[in-house]
């Protein structure tokens, strides 16, 4: 005695055995968003790139990594990212996030901070750019980026002079002078009078 099992098969999916085999859903996009402040800073100047994700759907996008690049040196550079981990160069962050769930309570941030190189000369094209990847995904790389050009480095105010430097100038010497010209005067009058006094002796 043989017993059939039924087997059905449909243009919206597959059912073997009585057991519905689903499409599986497309993996979740993860947009960023960058913000650099201040925007096209100076030389020496400190400045702060933020990335915030948010998700182009809902579910959980695996093994994200997001990678930050500039065109400019950044100097004491500090990164930090909620969730995951990330490493860097002086042009270059990569921060590994994991698995990520959306929409998540609180969009994933990661804040990178650094000095603009001194000296980096004034006008030069600063280009910032954000590449975001999700395991498994068949489509492109999320990307966004800002550019702007350094500006020039603000000139220091100059010194005030101190009251010395200030009083510094050339003294009067009239006085000096009108005294050794009345001294001079007296002497001769007075070599004058000795010698008319000899003669009349």
């Amino acid at each position: 005695m043989s017993v059939s099992l039924p087997v059905a098969v449909s243009l919206a999916g597959v059912v073997a055995l009585g057991v519905p085999l689903l499409n599986p859903s497309p993996p979740v996009s993860v947009v960023p968003v960058l913000t650099s402040q201040p925007f096209g800073a100076a030389p020496g100047r400190r400045v702060t790139h933020t990335i915030t994700l948010s998700g182009g759907g809902t579910g959980t996008a695996p093994a994200v990594r997001v990678t930050f690049t500039t065109t400019v040196d950044l100097d004491n550079l500090a990164t930090s990212a909620r969730p995951g981990r990330c490493t860097h160069t002086a042009r270059s962050v990569v921060c590994d996030l994991g698995d990520l769930r959306f929409p998540a309570a609180t969009p994933p941030t990661i804040t990178i901070t650094g000095t603009i190189h001194s000296p980096t000369e004034s006008g030069a094209l600063v280009e910032n750019k954000v590449a975001v990847q999700v395991a498994g995904s068949t489509t492109a790389d999320q990307v966004v980026s800002n550019a702007y050009l350094v500006a020039s480095p603000t000139p220091g105010t100059p010194s005030t002079p101190t009251p010395r430097a200030a009083a510094r100038r050339p003294a009067d010497r009239t006085p000096v002078l009108a005294g050794a010209v009345a001294a001079v005067l007296v002497a001769a009058g007075a070599l004058g009078f000795l010698r008319l006094r000899a003669r009349r002796s």
